[in-house]
């Protein structure tokens, strides 16, 4: 259902990868809503997903980038700027990755040159990303940009391994540019810490499945779908939340809030 909330603006979304993603979700549906955008990803990316089937369905223009890269970021910005005749509205940045979970070292056998790359690749883009936006002038006043985080910033869940501390920093540099930003361009910058979702990254992490099903008989609502994730995007990108910055905004279905579910403490007495 598109309600034209972005009718007339323009907007950068990172990290589409395949339909799973959340990213491709917020495309679909912030052209849905009126928006032009531009899709980008790095060059590994795009070659292993099917960012081109988007591109196409969304009349949208692919411009290879690393976003580790400032001359990328740089690059991208410019290209932006001209396609769109003028400064951008909103940025969504979904990108994260980490290789000690990838080659499944534990958190207490870390190997440090992974985590420096992971936390470059999943935090420190964002805030090349945010600099350069900041520096060029990019982004029109009240305009939105968001990334995607996870409640592990917070809470200690094993298996998120180094990726914590990557959502840790993510969320606090969405924080400290935001107040920046604010003050001299009255640009927005929230977090969203989203339900566990089946996205190709998601799943990758071991015990994903199990805690799929946990998170989602704990949480009220249920796990919020990527496609519910994606119409809160769109919200944050419009003109009704102008007033909303420096926030990290869970949307997990009430889980960050609850205790313990009826549901789990029925298991576990079946088990007793």
């Amino acid at each position: 259902m598109s309600h034209n909330l972005l009718k007339g603006k323009t907007g950068i979304i990172f990290g589409a990868l395949d339909n799973k993603s959340i990213a491709w979700k917020v495309a679909e549906e912030a052209v849905s809503n009126g928006a032009k955008i531009i899709l980008t990803n790095a060059p590994i990316a795009l070659r292993m997903g099917t960012i081109s089937v988007l591109a196409e369905k969304c009349n949208a223009k692919v411009v290879t980038a690393d976003a580790t890269s400032v001359a990328d970021l740089e690059n991208l910005f410019n290209i932006a700027i001209k396609e769109f005749n003028g400064k951008i509205d909103f940025v969504l940045h979904s990108i994260g990755m980490s290789l000690n979970v990838r080659k499944k070292r534990s958190y207490t056998d870390l190997n440090y040159d992974f985590l420096m790359k992971g936390l470059d690749v999943s935090a420190i883009s964002f805030h090349k990303m945010l600099q350069v936006a900041f520096k060029m002038d990019a982004i029109n006043p009240f305009g939105s940009i968001l990334a995607l985080t996870y409640i592990a910033a917070q809470r200690t869940f094993p298996d998120y391994n180094d990726m914590a501390e990557n959502k840790s920093y993510l969320e606090s540099i969405a924080r400290s540019f935001g107040y920046h930003y604010g003050k001299v361009n009255n640009v927005r910058i929230n977090t969203i810490s989203q339900s566990p979702t089946m996205t190709t990254a998601g799943s990758g992490v071991s015990g994903f499945d199990t805690f799929f099903k946990y998170a989602n008989k704990i949480s009220p609502l249920g796990n919020a779908s990527s496609k519910d994730c994606a119409r809160y995007c769109i919200s944050l990108f419009s003109d009704y939340t102008r007033m909303v910055t420096m926030q990290n905004l869970f949307h997990d279905g009430g889980f960050s809030k609850t205790g313990v579910s009826q549901e789990i403490m029925d298991l576990i007495e079946k088990k007793q």
